[in-house]
């Protein structure tokens, strides 16, 4: 477990405890008391406002509807006012503001808490079975532990996508992604990959490679062997599985290694985080990249990794650049201290839900924004 730590609370007159589990790490509430189906929506939102936790003893349905009401009043009050406030602010100003909303907001509807025994079992009336979907998630049980309904529906929800997969039009087949790591429910990087000329046929690495879909595509386009790499391991059995599962075990190795495998091809694909921020769980990993890490070690190991003739390719998107955590000229100098000429550019706009949503707090920034596939080689 990720964070495993005691949580007490007073019950029938006595103290009690057990551990306290988190994959956003966050810390045990310090105030916890017992919540049955006794308690209001509107007395819920005030202890949760508050920090006071709620570990629930009655039925589990009614505590998801719980949820969903403190949901509603989250939203509902401040939404007027945090709309303005974002409207009026610079695109960095409106990204941090938007970033504060929803960490708050994760901590205010994460008050709601279960039991779960030794064996992922939530003792509660019309408590689904959650046990394959915790196993998935957090590994073989061990010990009675408290978390939060919130994080139990994601695991849930998380369940859901790894059973059913993500259908992928260029690959004609399903990607089913794990807990904890990305899903590529985005295609527009995938069409940019699948047309792309390829500079060779016989050896390609996928750095940070997740669940695989990159190592995949590149493989069903004809490359005959495709190393695939990353730190995460939750992301190496994800890959792995999808890999076996689509029949490339043959033609793709997934390696457990920080950015490149040892050797050089003739063709190595990078699809780094985005946003250069600070992710606010591990969760986020994927998402946000700190200070550029994992785009910056691509770069400056690019040239050394690669054969003669051969290309980088680079899967970015400009969405940093509008919200002014990069700039266009950033991006270019990285390429230039690298010793890397850029080949050529290749862009697709998104076609996901958000770059038409006028009510998102970062829509003039995410209507805006372009993906693109830098092909990359070392300067001459």
């Amino acid at each position: 477990m990720s964070d495993e730590r005691l949580i007490t609370w007073m019950e029938s007159g006595e103290s009690r405890s057990a551990l306290w589990h988190s994959e956003a790490g966050t810390a045990p509430p310090r105030r916890v008391v017992i919540a049955d189906d006794s308690l209001t929506a509107d007395a819920a939102y005030r202890l949760a406002c508050e920090g006071t936790a709620m570990l629930w003893r009655g039925d589990f349905h009614n505590a998801r509807q719980l949820l969903q009401a403190i949901a509603r009043r989250v939203d509902r009050k401040p939404a007027k006012v945090a709309r303005q406030r974002v409207d009026a602010a610079a695109p960095l100003d409106a990204f941090h503001r938007h970033r504060l909303a929803q960490s708050q907001r994760a901590r205010t509807l994460g008050m709601l808490l279960l039991p779960f025994e030794a064996d992922y079992t939530v003792a509660l009336r019309r408590a689904p079975d959650v046990r394959q979907a915790c196993q998935e998630a957090y590994g073989p049980a061990t010990q009675a532990f408290v978390a939060s309904l919130r994080e139990l529906l994601g695991v849930i929800g998380a369940h859901e996508w790894r059973r059913n997969g993500v259908p992928i039009a260029e690959l004609g087949a399903r990607i089913h992604p794990h807990y904890g790591v990305f899903s590529p429910i985005r295609g527009e990087y995938l069409a940019l990959v699948a047309r792309a000329p390829l500079p060779a046929h016989n050896l390609a690495f996928d750095i940070g490679t997740g669940t695989g879909v990159l190592a995949a595509l590149l493989a069903r386009r004809g490359v005959k062997r495709v190393v695939a790499t990353d730190r995460d391991p939750r992301a190496l059995a994800c890959a792995r599985e999808n890999i076996t599962r689509l029949g490339l075990g043959d033609r793709v190795e997934v390696m457990l290694q920080d950015l490149f495998p040892p050797g050089r091809a003739p063709l190595i694909v990078c699809n780094p985080p985005w946003v250069p921020a600070r992710p606010a769980s591990p969760l986020e990993h994927a998402i946000f990249d700190p200070d550029s890490r994992m785009l910056r070690g691509f770069l400056a190991g690019l040239a050394g990794h690669l054969e003669a003739n051969g290309e980088g390719w680079l899967i970015l998107s400009d969405f940093a650049e509008h919200l002014g955590l990069r700039t266009r000229a950033d991006l270019l100098g990285l390429f230039a201290a690298a010793g890397l000429v850029v080949v050529d550019r290749i862009d697709i706009r998104p076609a996901h839900r958000k770059a038409g949503d006028r009510s998102d707090p970062l829509h003039a920034a995410r209507s805006a924004e372009i993906t693109s596939l830098w092909r990359l080689a070392p300067a001459h």
